[in-house]
C-alpha cells in the first residue's frame, strides 16, 4: 500500500484513500472527466480521472474511502495521480483516513489541561472546565481541523487551540497588566464553535448551523449557555474577546487584541514556507 506522503514521480500507486473532493469536469475538448483530491493519514495529493468516467463515477461519492490503482504524474510541478481504476472501500472508514497531525494527541490534551488549571478566577475556570469535561468536544478537538487555511488536518484543532493559548500565556507573563485568566480562558474556547461548525473527516463539510452561523457565532451561542457561573461583565469580556478574534478592529480590550495577534500568530507559523 502506497503511503501519500512516500508518492514520487513515475511511481505505480496502489492504496486506500478517502476522497475529500470531487468534481465532475470537462476539458478543453468537451471531454468528461474527474477531478479528485485523495487523502490518507499522511498527507493529501491531486487525483485525475480521465478514462472510463461514467463506470468509475458511479462506484463512489465525495466523502468515501476508495481503493485506487494509478501512476504518479507531474503537473505544473506538483505531483498528481494518474488513475487506472478504483472502486468503493466500504470495510474502510473514511474519517480515519483524513489527514492526521504529527504531534500525540495525549500530550497536546495534557497542555490544554495544564493551562486550564492556571486560570484562578472561580468563574472563568469552571467555565472552560465544562468545554474540556465534554466528551463530545474533546473528541471533535482530536479530529477536527482548526481552519481550510492552517491547522488543516485532524487534531488541527486541538493543536491551534493549544498553540494560541502558549502564546497567550507567555505575552501574560512578558506584560502582567494583562488579565491572565481573562486572556487564559478566552484562548481556551476561542474556536470552540468549530466543533458544531464541520462535520466528520475526511471532507470536513460544515454542518447546516455551521454554513449559515459561521464558528465564530456558535461559540459565542455556546459559551452563553455554558457561562452561567460567571458575573454579567466577566461574561460579557470573555465573549467580546472570542468575537474579535478575527477582527482586530472591534477589540475593545487589550485581552482581545492579544487574542487576535496570538490567533494570527499561530495560523501564519503553520502555514507560511520557510526559505532554504
Amino acid at each position: 500500500m502506497s503511503a501519500i506522503a512516500e508518492l514520487a514521480e513515475e511511481r505505480v500507486v496502489e492504496g486506500i484513500y478517502a476522497v475529500a473532493r470531487k468534481q465532475r469536469l470537462r476539458t478543453k475538448g468537451g471531454a468528461a472527466y474527474l477531478a479528485l483530491e485523495l487523502v490518507d493519514p499522511s498527507g493529501r495529493i491531486d487525483a485525475r480521472v480521465w478514462h472510463d468516467v461514467e463506470l468509475l463515477d458511479a462506484r463512489f461519492a465525495e466523502g468515501d474511502a476508495v481503493r485506487v490503482l494509478g501512476r504518479v504524474e507531474k503537473f505544473r510541478n506538483r505531483l498528481q495521480v494518474d488513475v487506472r481504476t478504483l472502486e468503493a472501500a466500504p470495510d474502510s472508514d473514511p474519517a480515519d483516513l483524513a489527514p492526521a497531525m504529527r504531534r500525540d494527541a495525549d500530550e497536546l490534551e495534557g497542555f490544554l489541561e495544564f493551562i486550564a488549571a492556571e486560570i484562578a478566577h472561580p468563574g472563568l475556570r469552571a467555565t472552560v472546565l465544562r468545554f474540556l469535561d465534554d466528551k463530545s468536544i474533546r473528541t471533535a478537538l482530536r479530529r477536527l481541523p482548526a481552519s481550510e487555511s492552517h491547522h488543516s488536518y485532524g487534531g488541527g484543532l486541538l493543536e491551534h487551540t493549544v498553540g494560541v493559548a502558549t502564546l497567550c500565556r507567555e505575552t501574560a507573563q512578558l506584560h502582567p497588566r494583562l488579565r491572565i485568566d481573562l486572556l487564559l480562558a478566552a484562548a481556551l474556547v476561542h474556536d470552540v464553535g468549530r466543533t458544531r461548525e464541520l462535520g466528520r473527516g475526511p471532507v470536513f463539510r460544515p454542518t447546516d448551523e455551521g454554513r449559515l452561523l459561521g464558528h465564530v457565532h456558535l461559540g459565542l451561542r455556546l459559551i452563553e449557555e455554558r457561562g452561567d457561573l460567571l458575573d454579567p461583565g466577566v461574561r460579557a469580556e470573555l465573549l467580546h474577546a472570542v468575537a474579535c478574534h478575527h477582527d482586530p478592529r472591534a477589540a475593545r480590550t487589550a485581552e482581545a487584541a492579544v487574542l487576535y495577534h496570538a490567533n494570527q500568530l499561530d495560523a501564519v507559523a503553520a502555514t507560511r514556507p520557510i526559505p532554504e
